[in-house]
C-alpha cells in the first residue's frame, strides 16, 4: 500500500485516547507481515518486533502513537449530549462542528451554536466554553438515553482529503501520519540485514500525557529509540523561528531529550545521502513520547524525528506527503547503520 493511502485509511479510523481498538486492529494487520512477533500490554500498546538473528542483539524501538484527541459523553439534556474533552481539544474549533458519536453503529452529530443574530457584540469576540456546548444528534431525551450511553467517545467527523496531489488535510494526522511512516519503514526494512533487533511500538494515550509509551518502553527495554511525532509547521500568522517548514523534510530534534551523538549521526547521514532535513531546537520537554522513553529503566539513547503539520489538534491538520516520504527514506537509510556492538548509553 502506498504511504498516502495508508495515511488516509488510518486517519479515517475513529480511535480517541483510551478507545484505540479500531486503530489497533488495522495497524496490527498491516504490521503482521513485517514482524517476527506481535504482542500487546495492559495499556493496549501494539508492539511488533523484527529479529536480526544475532544473539544478545541491541534493540532499536520505533515509536508513534495511534490515539487522537476527542470528546466523551457526560450527560443528556433534552436529547442533546453534554460532553468533556479527551486530550488537548481546542474549544475554538467546537461550535457548529460535525462529529461522529461512537455508538454501535456510530451516529452523526453536530455541536450546537447560537445564531450570530442572537449574540451580543461582546459574545462575538469570545470563544465559547466547551462546558456550555452540546452535541445535537436529533434525538429525544428518551432516545438519547437509550442509544448513547454515558462514557461514549466522540471524534471529529470525516478523515483526510487532498488539497493537492501531495498536500493532505484532515483529522488525526497527529499522529496517524507517523504511524504510517513507521509501518512503511518496517516494510522497507523487512528483508534488510540489520545489526540490531527492531521493535515498533504503536502506543496509546499519548494525548493524555504519553501514558502508553511510558509503559511500552519499559516493556520493550530498548537500547535506542526513535520517537516519531508531528510538529508545528509555519503559517502566515506564526512567529518566525518557532515553527518548521512544510516541504523541507524531517524535523530532527536537538536538545536534552535527544541523545547528542545519535542525533549527530542522523544529521551526518542526512547530509551524506542528500535527504532533506531541518533542525528543531527543543530546550526541554519535547511533548512527545520521546520524553518518557528517554528515562525508561536505566535510560534509552533517544531521537525525536517530527513531521511538520499545520493546524495541529484541529479537524484540518495539513501535511505535505514529500516530508513523510523523506522521513521514511531517512529512517531506512539510518537504521541499518547502527552497529551490533555499540552501547548507546552514553550521551557524549
Amino acid at each position: 500500500m502506498e504511504l498516502k493511502d495508508t495515511i488516509m485509511e488510518l486517519c479515517a479510523l475513529s480511535s480517541p485516547s483510551g478507545f484505540e481498538g479500531k486503530a489497533f486492529e488495522r495497524v496490527q494487520a498491516l504490521l503482521a507481515p513485517y514482524a517476527d512477533e506481535i504482542k500487546t500490554d495492559a495499556m493496549g500498546n501494539l508492539i511488533a518486533t523484527k529479529r536480526c538473528g544475532r544473539p544478545d542483539a541491541k534493540m532499536l524501538m520505533l515509536d508513534a502513537h495511534m490515539d487522537e484527541i476527542g470528546l466523551i459523553v457526560t450527560g443528556h439534556e433534552e436529547g442533546f449530549l453534554r460532553f468533556s474533552a479527551i486530550g488537548g481539544v481546542d474549544q475554538r474549533m467546537l461550535p457548529a462542528r460535525e462529529v461522529k458519536v461512537l455508538t454501535d453503529p456510530p451516529i452523526f452529530g453536530v455541536i450546537d451554536t447560537l445564531p450570530v443574530h442572537t449574540l451580543t457584540e461582546d459574545e462575538m469576540e469570545k470563544s465559547i466554553d466547551a462546558d456550555k456546548l452540546f452535541i445535537d444528534v436529533g434525538l429525544t431525551q428518551e432516545e438519547a438515553e437509550a442509544r448513547v450511553p454515558l462514557g461514549t467517545p466522540v471524534v471529529y467527523a470525516g478523515g483526510v482529503t487532498e488539497l493537492t496531489e501531495n498536500v493532505l488535510c484532515g483529522k488525526s494526522l497527529d499522529d496517524r501520519s507517523c504511524v504510517a511512516i513507521a509501518l512503511k519503514t518496517m516494510e522497507a526494512l523487512s528483508e534488510a540485514p540489520l545489526n540490531v533487533d527492531l521493535a515498533c511500538l504503536i502506543s496509546t494515550q499519548e494525548e493524555l500525557g504519553t501514558r502508553g509509551a511510558t509503559v511500552g518502553a519499559y516493556n520493550v527495554a530498548p537500547d535506542y529509540a526513535i520517537a516519531l511525532d508531528v510538529t508545528f509547521a509555519s503559517t502566515p500568522d506564526t512567529k518566525k523561528g518557532e515553527t518548521m517548514e512544510l516541504r523541507k523534510g524531517a524535523a530532527i530534534g536537538v536538545g536534552p531529550n535527544m541523545h547528542r551523538a545519535l542525533t549527530q549521526r542522523l544529521i551526518d547521514l542526512a547530509k551524506t545521502q542528500d535527504i532533506p532535513y531541518q533542525l528543531e531546537i527543543m530546550s526541554g520537554n519535547t511533548g512527545t513520547d520521546g520524553w518518557p522513553i528517554q528515562i525508561s529503566r536505566e535510560g534509552v539513547a533517544t531521537l525525536v524525528v517530527s513531521l511538520p503539520i499545520r493546524c495541529m489538534h484541529t479537524p484540518v491538520e495539513t501535511m505535505d506527503l514529500a516530508d513523510a516520504e523523506n522521513i521514511v527514506k531517512l529512517l531506512t537509510a539510518f537504521i541499518p547503520t547502527l552497529p551490533a556492538d555499540e552501547g548507546g548509553k552514553t550521551n557524549a
